[in-house]
């Protein structure tokens, strides 16, 4: 148990506060129809500890973790009843000619190092045990950018919580005791037009963020667009900032003009990323829109569930 807040204690939570690293690996999949398939996937669940722990150990120092995390409609196949009280399929967004798209999806294992050949390793091993039962919907390959920036040149991550205050962003608690230590995760697949983009003043581009691009010193409220994206994903509840932890990763494939960020946000309940994302391509209000949307296009969008690692052991209880 890990304490959260004043009076809360949590089961041990999955590396979802893992820090910052240069390798990542996001790999989403569907469970194929049958019995047998969401068996072997379950049975991969409980062994899962054992399969990181062997990998780990052959380069200790490389920072490795593993997040296990599962959709809606896989949840009651795989673990049956109870379920995650806000556990539902993503929720598309359309707006003008901007759209969240929604991408099903029952499997995400969100895998972070030091080193690309660790995160390698364990997705490898990983589906050794389970290849047959599942379909591939997406693997993306992740790498820290010059100065923990993205693509777009920014730095990416600044207002993530810290220590306790991460905690309580991030994990359930006594709002759902089942499945205190757990975690939402929202994933997010975005393309950038750097053509564009990069036709624009530095400028130009700061306002769009709403941040400065060589010191990431936030803009002042007196020159800040309403419209700018730091201030859309500002989630104000009851007078207090109400924070989601990140871990973005850019990605791409030069030779064939793909650059992209894969967004992920762990969360103690889904809707403040839905919010942030309501904001961003609908407009606070509707129609002052995210005007980074004019540069980047999600390609996929999903929703899990992360439960406790205490959850996982215990399935080889059952």
């Amino acid at each position: 148990m890990i304490p959260l807040g004043a009076e809360e204690t949590i089961p041990a939570p999955q590396p979802v506060l893992a820090p910052l690293t240069s390798a990542a690996i996001f790999l989403v999949m569907s469970i194929k129809p049958g019995r047998e398939s969401y068996a072997t996937v379950r049975s991969l669940c409980a062994d899962l500890p054992g399969i990181f722990r062997a990998v780990d150990f052959r380069r200790i120092e490389g920072g490795l973790s593993c997040v296990a995390a599962f959709g809606s409609e896989a949840w009651d196949p795989l673990f049956g009843k109870p379920r995650p009280a806000e556990l539902h399929p993503f929720r598309e967004i359309k707006a003008g000619e901007r759209h969240a798209v929604s991408t099903p999806a029952d499997l995400l294992f969100h895998l972070r190092a030091k080193r690309m050949d660790l995160c390698f390793e364990l997705v490898t091993q990983i589906m050794q045990r389970i290849g047959g039962a599942v379909s591939a919907v997406d693997e993306t390959h992740g790498f820290r950018y010059f100065d923990d920036r993205d693509l777009l040149g920014f730095v990416d991550g600044t207002e993530n919580p810290r220590g306790a205050a991460a905690l309580n962003a991030a994990l359930v608690a006594g709002e759902d005791p089942a499945f205190a230590g757990g975690s939402y995760v929202i994933i997010q697949k975005y393309l950038h037009d750097m053509a564009r983009w990069n036709a624009l003043s530095t400028e130009e581009q700061e306002r769009i963020v709403g941040r400065q691009k060589l010191t990431d010193i936030e803009l002042s409220d007196e020159v800040k667009p309403s419209s700018a994206h730091n201030a859309l994903t500002t989630i104000v509840e009851d007078g207090k900032e109400v924070k989601i932890l990140r871990d973005n990763m850019p990605f791409g494939k030069p030779g064939q003009g793909e650059f992209g960020t894969y967004f992920i946000g762990y969360s103690r309940t889904p809707k403040t990323t839905e919010q942030m994302l309501q904001n961003m391509f609908i407009g606070k209000p509707p129609g002052n829109y995210d005007r980074l949307l004019d540069f980047s296009r999600a390609v996929t969008g999903s929703l899990f569930f992360a439960p406790s690692a205490t959850f996982l052991e215990n399935l080889e209880d059952e």
